[in-house]
């Protein structure tokens, strides 16, 4: 079972709050309802640390929905070789896909298919065969719950199973589920891709989310990102599905999360005009 795609705007959380506490969870949702969002983007990496009750509560309250991602870690890490580590991988992202149901949430994205970091040498023919049956054991699970599963692109810095959208389709080719789909993210285009509109327009149908990140995570339109030629991409294919603004400072994020992030200066620190801002330039491109 699959769940229909909807055009909707979103902002992750961390442009909000740094965890998922009740007090983090209204403050991100008073300030994502006042900028004119539709969703908020919930990261997930410790999916028993989530309050259903409180979160469902919270975001009816705002009249807001959610999505969810997460990275896998080296001890989830579902490409490894090590059968117990796989199996803590399909564990937690289990965990997620209950989570997100609980809430009503009908979206799950990330880095879902690998550990987020630097490997050291290239994948083997193991460690992708391994990632692919991971995913779609995660389809198949995720598919029982009305739940869609969109697989981020990343750079070579943070996977090394999918750098470009073409990769990425060719994953999902070996997948073949109809809940499984691309989920583009411009900051790691602009590194990746050779330019911002082919590898959206190779996608397609199969693109199932988006990520709307400046190339150093600041203000959208004050980095090297050309987000003009993006746009215009995703209304050459008619793109019907969420579209997330996404941007860290550890004005927001804890230490430990800022170091894997690697946010080593902060391109902004009041959060409310950077949602605001981004939305309404969103929104004059789409």
């Amino acid at each position: 079972m699959t769940s229909k795609k909807a055009l909707k705007f979103g902002g992750h959380a961390l442009v909000w709050a740094g965890d998922w506490s009740e007090a983090s969870a209204r403050k991100a949702a008073v300030s994502a309802k006042k900028a004119g969002y539709d969703y908020i983007e919930m990261l997930m990496i410790e999916p028993e640390k989530i309050d259903v009750a409180m979160t469902k509560e919270v975001l009816a309250e705002h009249g807001l929905s959610a999505t969810a991602s997460l990275g896998l870690s080296p001890e989830t890490d579902v490409t490894s070789t090590n059968p117990s580590i796989v199996k803590k991988g399909d564990e937690l992202l289990r965990k997620v896909v209950d989570k997100l149901h609980a809430i009503g949430s009908t979206e799950l994205c990330g880095v879902i298919y690998c550990s987020l970091g630097k490997y050291p040498g290239p994948a083997s023919a193991e460690n992708r065969a391994n990632s692919i049956s991971a995913v779609t054991r995660l389809a198949d699970y995720a598919a029982d719950k009305g739940i869609n599963i969109n697989l981020e692109v990343v750079n070579r810095y943070e996977t090394n199973i999918m750098n470009t959208g073409k990769e990425g389709l060719k994953f999902l080719e070996a997948v073949n589920r109809p809940n499984a789909y691309l989920h583009l993210d411009t900051y790691h285009m602009n590194i990746e891709e050779d330019g911002m509109s082919q590898a959206v327009l190779d996608a397609g149908d199969a693109l199932g989310y988006v990520h709307i990140g400046e190339s150093h995570r600041g203000y959208l339109g004050s980095g090297n990102v050309d987000f003009d030629t993006f746009f215009s991409a995703l209304k050459k294919i008619n793109y019907s599905g969420p579209i997330t603004f996404e941007s860290f400072s550890s004005v927001v994020v804890d230490p430990a999360l800022s170091n894997a992030l690697c946010i080593w200066r902060n391109l902004w620190e009041d959060s409310d005009d950077l949602a605001s801002h981004a939305l309404k330039y969103m929104k004059a491109r789409y």
